[in-house]
C-alpha cells in the first residue's frame, strides 16, 4: 500500500499550546483507524524503533501519528517530564480521531516513556481511544523508575536527565551568542562524559554536580529530596495510581532484564479482565535481542519471536482486532507468552503468576550454603559495607552507560569482594524451574542507623559462570513500605527485611547451582547509603557499616522461589 507523509502537522491543546506531529497515511482507500505515539525523543528520529515502524504500520492500513510532546523538539510549551501527558494525551487522541481520512478510532503504541504517555492519556478515558500497546513501561514510579525499595534509581535518573538535557539545552540557548552556546553545550557534554568515572560520586547527593552545573533537570531533582519515596509526590508518574480509571485492552511487552519488568507484570495483572495480554522475553530495555549481556539465548529469542512474528507484525494483529474488528486469532491464544531461560524456549501460559507454581523457600545456611532444609543453630555472617568504596553494579536490569553491562553478565568479579556474601546450593541433581515472583526475607542487623541491603538470585553454571536473574534492594528506613512512616533502625538489633526481586523465568539445569548474593550496594544503579541516618541526600560524609546476616532457627533468612513442577 502506498503512503504519504505530512510533516509538522499542528494540534492545538485546550490551553492554546500547539504540538506538532508527523503523519503517515495510506494514499488510497479509507477511512482508516489512527495509531498515535507521543514522544519526548524527537518525532523526526522516531519513525522506527525496536517495537514499531511507522511505514509498515501505515502500509497495513493505518494513519500513523508521531507527535512531539509539549516542550520537546518542534512542539510548543514547557516540558515538565510526565506532568502534562494526561491532559495533552486526551486532547491529542481526540484531535487524531478527527484527522482527514480517520474513521474515528484511535490506538496508542510505543515503548518506555511512550508507554507512559499511553497510560496517562487512557486514565482520562478519551472517547476515541480503543486499545493500547505499551512496551517496557513502568507501573509505579517508586518501583523501578525513580525509586526501588526506598533507594533512588540514581543510574537511570542521572543518565536519562542528562541525555534528554541535550535537546532541552539546545532550545534554551537558541539565539544566544555563539560563545554562550558553546559554553552551555560544553558543560553538558562534560557532565555526560564524566558521569561514569566521577559524576555519580558527588556529595552531598542533593547538590548532584552533573545536574547542578548544567541546570538540566535541577528542578525535577529537588522533588526527590523534598519528598523522598513519598507516594503522593510521585502519583502523577505512576499508572498504578489510576488503575480504577483504566478500561482498555493493552498488550504489555517486557524483558526479564528490563529496568521496568515489574511494571509490565503489574500492568498486566491489574488489567487482565479488560483483555490485556503479556509477553516477556529475555531482553533488556534496549529491545528484542537474541544475544543479551554475555549470553546467547538463541535466534528465536530475538525480534523474530519463536520464529512466528516480529513486534510490528504483532502490533498490526493487535490493532486489526481492536480497531478494525478482524478476527486475527490473537484473542483465542493464551494471554501470556514467556521466554523460559535455561531451557531457552517460548511458552504460552493461561495467566501470570502461574497457578501451578509453588512458593518454595530456600534457606541461607552456614559456610555459604543454600538449602531447601531449614537452618538449626548456626552462627551469623558479617561484612563491612563502606560507601566510600561501594559494591559496584555489574549487569542486570540496567538503563545506564553500556559499560556497566546490562543483562546476564558474570557476577564473579563482584562476588570476589569482601562486602558480598554468596550462598550457593549444591549442584542440582535434577532440573528446577523457577517462574514467577521472587523475594528474599533477610534477617539482618547493622551498627548504623540506616543502611541498605541488596539481594540477587543467580544461576551458577557448571563452568562457574554466575548468571544474574533478578535482584532488589531495601533501604532500612523504608523497611515497612507504606504501612508505617520511614524510621531509622536501632543499631545492633535484628530486623526481618523483605526484598522484592520482581520475577524471573529460568530452568536451573541439573548440574547448575542456585545462588543468592547479599550486599549493601549496587552502585551507581542505586544511590549509595552513607549509613549516617541523615536526611536523604544531605550527607557530605560517609561512614562504614558493619552488617550481620543471621540464618538460624529463630532468624531463617530465605529466598522464596516459585517452583514449577515439570
Amino acid at each position: 500500500m502506498n503512503i504519504t507523509v505530512e510533516f509538522n502537522v499542528p494540534a492545538t491543546m485546550r490551553d492554546g499550546i500547539v504540538l506538532l506531529a508527523n503523519v503517515f497515511r495510506p494514499v488510497e482507500g479509507g477511512p482508516f483507524p489512527v495509531l498515535l505515539a507521543r514522544t519526548p525523543y524527537v518525532k523526526d528520529f522516531s519513525t522506527t524503533g525496536d517495537f514499531w515502524d511507522a511505514v509498515r504500520l501505515a502500509s497495513a492500513g493505518y494513519i500513523v501519528v508521531i507527535q512531539d510532546v509539549r516542550g520537546r523538539a518542534a512542539s510548543g510549551g514547557e516540558w515538565l517530564p510526565m506532568l502534562n501527558e494526561a491532559r495533552d494525551g486526551y486532547d491529542s487522541v481526540e484531535w487524531a480521531a478527527a484527522l482527514p481520512g480517520s474513521n474515528g478510532s484511535v490506538g496508542m503504541f510505543g515503548a518506555s516513556y511512550l508507554g507512559f504517555t499511553q497510560w496517562s492519556a487512557a486514565a482520562h478515558n478519551p472517547p476515541s481511544l480503543k486499545a493500547l500497546f505499551p512496551c517496557v513501561t513502568w507501573a509505579d514510579a517508586r518501583d523501578g523508575l525513580s525509586w526501588r525499595g526506598g533507594a533512588l534509581e540514581l543510574g537511570l535518573f542521572a543518565n536519562w536527565m542528562l541525555g534528554v538535557g541535550v535537546e532541552t539545552t539546545l532550545k534554551r540557548i537558541a539565539g544566544q551568542p555563539p560563545d554562550v552556546q558553546r559554553a552551555a553545550m560544553g558543560a553538558l557534554v562534560q557532565a555526560i562524559d564524566t558521569l561514569r568515572p566521577a559524576g555519580y560520586m558527588s556529595l552531598p547527593l542533593k547538590d548532584f554536580a552533573p545536574l547542578r552545573r548544567t541546570n538540566t533537570g535541577a528542578a525535577a531533582f529537588d522533588l526527590f529530596f523534598e519528598r523522598p519515596n513519598a507516594r503522593d509526590a510521585f502519583r502523577e508518574q505512576s499508572p498504578a495510581e489510576f488503575y480504577d480509571r483504566l478500561r482498555y485492552p493493552a498488550y504489555n511487552i517486557g524483558g526479564w532484564y528490563d529496568i521496568f519488568l515489574g511494571g509490565a507484570l503489574q500492568n498486566y495483572t491489574a488489567l487482565r479482565e479488560y483483555g490485556a495480554k503479556l509477553l516477556i522475553g529475555p531482553w533488556t530495555h534496549n529491545g528484542p535481542r537474541s544475544v543479551v549481556g554475555e549470553m546467547d539465548f538463541g535466534f528465536a529469542a530475538g525480534n523474530w519471536v519463536n520464529l512466528q512474528f516480529d513486534m510490528v507484525g504483532l502490533t498490526v494483529r493487535w490493532f486489526d482486532h481492536w480497531l478494525k474488528g478482524r478476527d486475527t486469532g490473537l484473542m483465542a491464544e493464551p494471554p501470556v507468552k514467556l521466554f523460559i531461560m535455561g531451557e531457552n524456549v517460548w511458552r504460552d501460559e493461561a495467566d501470570w503468576p502461574l497457578a501451578r507454581a509453588r512458593n518454595t523457600p530456600m534457606f541461607l545456611r552456614a559456610n555459604g550454603g543454600l538449602s531447601f532444609d531449614a537452618p538449626g543453630d548456626e552462627p551469623p555472617d558479617r561484612y563491612t559495607y563502606d560507601p566510600a568504596d561501594p559494591t559496584p553494579v555489574r549487569g542486570g536490569a540496567l538503563l545506564m552507560n553500556p559499560l556497566y553491562g546490562a543483562g546476564p553478565v558474570d557476577q564473579r568479579p563482584v562476588e570476589a569482594r569482601p562486602d558480598v556474601l554468596s550462598y550457593t546450593s549444591a549442584p542440582l541433581e535434577r532440573d528446577v524451574e523457577v517462574t514467577g515472583p521472587v523475594s528474599v526475607r533477610l534477617w539482618a542487623a547493622s551498627d548504623a542507623r540506616d543502611t541498605d541491603f541488596v539481594a540477587r538470585l543467580i544461576d551458577v553454571h557448571p563452568d562457574g559462570f554466575a548468571q544474574p536473574l533478578c535482584d532488589g534492594i531495601v533501604r532500612a528506613r523504608f523497611r515497612d513500605g507504606d504501612a508505617q512512616p520511614p524510621s531509622l533502625i536501632e543499631p545492633g538489633r535484628a530486623y526481618e527485611y523483605t526484598i522484592d526481586l520482581w520475577a524471573t523465568a529460568n530452568l536451573f539445569r541439573a548440574g547448575h547451582s542456585i545462588r543468592v548474593d547479599v550486599a549493601s550496594a549496587s552502585f551507581p544503579r542505586w544511590d549509595r547509603n552513607p549509613n549516617t541516618g541523615d536526611d536523604f541526600g544531605s550527607s557530605a560524609h560517609m561512614q562504614p557499616a558493619r552488617q550481620t546476616i543471621l540464618h538460624d532457627a529463630a532468624h531463617p533468612s530465605r529466598v522464596i522461589l516459585p517452583v514449577v513442577r515439570r
